[in-house]
């Protein structure tokens, strides 16, 4: 089941833009020509929020533009389509990305498609500029107020396939202050792992509470009829970078 059987099923797992990766910040090179990150996500409309069986997702709205990101390394406005999160079992990992081999306890992605260019979100996925992910570090601090709302709700989706409606959230207030970034072209983290993402790491964690990520914990693989798997350690480990570059949008 686990990743290290999904190249058997799914070749692309061995490809050349495989994603997560370890960021080595000082092989990172800085850009100068990347333009500041635009987040433009204040006519988003929250739909939903479900157990996918590997995570917990919130879908948006995404007929239009109307919440998306420019600027950064992309020519089009990309647009906000789900977030979903990656989380241990325990602190000491759980995020996908690690920066110089350090993992954090929790990662979320915030999943976006080039709408101008592809004509629905599957076009976009297979494409290799079709999707762009907003990579954010969590990390176990204070409580964090926004995160209230979804941590909250999660009791509504318990089991896996269930799902239910959550209105008018806005993850801008996911987002940490400093939007500095590192880029590089990857891959989905999940089969069927296409190689169909331009990622944005952002630098800067954001802090929840211990009592918050547990709650992500009481979440479970398994739907109410199976045995209770505990949803946790849903990451999949750094993938060799195989020669790409990682650019900072930032110096060092």
């Amino acid at each position: 089941e686990g990743p290290s059987e999904w190249h058997k099923s799914y070749p692309i797992a061995q490809g050349s833009r495989q994603s997560p990766i370890d960021i080595v910040s000082a092989r990172a090179v800085y850009d100068p020509n990347l333009k500041p990150l635009i987040i433009s996500y204040e006519s988003c409309t929250s739909l939903s929020i479900s157990n996918t069986g590997h995570s917990v997702t919130v879908e948006f709205e995404d007929t239009d533009d109307k919440a998306a990101i420019s600027g950064g390394p992309f020519q089009n406005p990309f647009r906000l389509k789900q977030f979903h999160f990656h989380w241990g079992r325990t602190h000491s990992q759980g995020s996908e990305h690690t920066i110089d081999g350090r993992p954090f306890p929790c990662e979320l992605h915030l999943v976006h498609w080039n709408g101008r260019k592809y004509a629905t979100f599957g076009e976009a996925a297979a494409a290799p500029d079709g999707l762009a992910v907003i990579g954010v570090f969590l990390e176990i601090g204070k409580e964090h107020a926004g995160m209230n709302r979804l941590t909250d709700a999660l009791y509504m989706v318990k089991f896996k396939g269930t799902k239910a409606q959550f209105g008018s959230f806005n993850p801008k207030c996911l987002l940490p202050l400093s939007l500095d970034y590192w880029t590089y072209l990857g891959s989905l983290t999940t089969p069927p792992l296409n190689e169909s993402v331009t990622w944005i790491v952002l630098k800067e964690p954001i802090r929840i509470s211990e009592k918050q990520l547990e709650k992500f914990r009481m979440l479970l693989f398994t739907s109410e009829e199976d045995k209770r798997i505990q949803m946790a350690n849903n990451f999949r480990p750094p993938q060799p970078l195989k020669g790409r570059v990682v650019r900072a949008s930032f110096k060092a």
